[in-house]
Formats: C-alpha cells, sequence, structure tokens
C-alpha cells in the first residue's frame, strides 16, 4: 500500500512525464510554436502599416495592440491544447490512470504555455520597439506579458476541455474565454500604458498578479471536471 508521500511522488513524477511527452510531441510538429508566433507577429506589424509610422500615435495604441494580439493568439493556440489527446485516446488514459487528473492537466497546460505564450513573451520587445515603446517600460511588458498569456493560457485550457468533442468548437471557445479574459485585457493594457508614460505601473501588475493566482487555483479544477464530462 503507497503512502501519501509516494503517491504525491508519483503523481508529480506522472504530471513531469506527460510534460516532456507534450513537448516531444511539439518538436515535431512546429506549428503549434510557429503559428501563434507567427499571428502576433502580423497583426503587430500590421497596425504601423495601416495607421502611420509616426511613432508618438503608435506609442499611444501600443498598450492595446500587444494585449489584444496576445489575446488573439492564445486563443489561436487553445484550441489545440486537448483536441489530439481526445482523439487518440491519451486524456481518456490520464482519466483512468489513477493519478490527479488536475495535476496532469496543469502539466499540459504549462507545456503549452511553454509553447505558445513563452515565445511571445520574448519577443514582445522587439514589437514594442517597433511600437515606439521606450525602452524604460519594456520591463513591465515583459512581465505583464508573462503573467497574462499564463493566464490565458489556463483560460484556454478550461475553453478547451467545455469544447471537447465538438465540431466547430474553436468558435465557442472564443465565445467563453473573451468574457473571462477581458479584465485581464484591461490591466495589462493599464500597465502598459502608465509604463510608457513613465508613471507607476504597479497597480495593474498586482492585479494581473493577482489574476493568474487565481486562475492557477481554480482553472485545473474545473478544466478536470470538464475533461471527464467531454470524454464521457
Amino acid at each position: 500500500m503507497s503512502t501519501p508521500v509516494q503517491a504525491r511522488t508519483g503523481a508529480m513524477a506522472a504530471a513531469w512525464l506527460l510534460f516532456r511527452r507534450d513537448m516531444r510531441l511539439a518538436m515535431r510538429r512546429w506549428e503549434q510554436i510557429a503559428d501563434p508566433l507567427v499571428f502576433f507577429l502580423m497583426i503587430t506589424t500590421l497596425f504601423p502599416l495601416a495607421l502611420s509610422p509616426e511613432l508618438s500615435l503608435l506609442r499611444n495604441v501600443a498598450p492595446g495592440v500587444l494585449w489584444v494580439a496576445a489575446l488573439l493568439s492564445s486563443l489561436l493556440a487553445a484550441d489545440t491544447l486537448l483536441k489530439s489527446d481526445a482523439a487518440d485516446g491519451t486524456l481518456e488514459q490520464c482519466i483512468l490512470s489513477g493519478q490527479p487528473l488536475t495535476l496532469l492537466l496543469l502539466a499540459k497546460t504549462l507545456a503549452h504555455w511553454v509553447l505558445s505564450g513563452l515565445p511571445l513573451v520574448l519577443v514582445a520587445p522587439l514589437v514594442a520597439v517597433a511600437l515606439g515603446v521606450p525602452a524604460t517600460a519594456l520591463g513591465v511588458v515583459m512581465a505583464g506579458l508573462l503573467m497574462g498569456t499564463m493566464t490565458l493560457s489556463l483560460l484556454g485550457a478550461i475553453g478547451a476541455a467545455l469544447t471537447l468533442g465538438l465540431r466547430r468548437g474553436h468558435l465557442l471557445l472564443s465565445l467563453l474565454v473573451l468574457p473571462l479574459a477581458m479584465p485581464l485585457l484591461i490591466f495589462g493594457a493599464r500597465s502598459t500604458e502608465l509604463a510608457i508614460a513613465g508613471e507607476n505601473a504597479s497597480g495593474p501588475l498586482y492585479l494581473v498578479a493577482a489574476l493568474m493566482v487565481l486562475a492557477l487555483t481554480l482553472a485545473p479544477l474545473t478544466t478536470a471536471a470538464a475533461a471527464r464530462i467531454g470524454v464521457e
């Protein structure tokens, strides 16, 4: 009979194996990494072409452009988070494995964020500079997007689990996730706006961090419950 310590160790080992599996599979399918990143770059680079190359104007719209582009890119990637695992039976095996499904799905969500959200954070300074964001604000931009993309991945996991088995689930997924992401979009864009103006952006950043902690607390439980219903 396994002790609680052994059970926790086994659960963490299973989550780590699932994380490594998703990372290895993604290395064979580069479109999972490239599609959200290319989409993010396309949106952010089209605005200077459509509006004006004047830096003062671009600086004014930069907060909204960066966060809306990150939101849409996350929605694009969220549709594939659980679909392939549900199709090949991997998700059902996770449910029947006896391991905590909440922890397993959290590991999958973290892998999804590393593949789709983290590249956006790393490329954000280049895009921000092109939009006229001063170098002094880049730290706030990256910190906000780091927490924001993680929160978006957690919200996307909920939407992906709720739309399992639907033919056009990506449309419903967007309708489910967008209202939940509105507070994040507002506070994230506000933090970037304050940083560009040279003001203290800690208030909105704390709210973004609070939303991330709330999502980390509740989203895995909701995703696990929705995944069980979707598989059944």
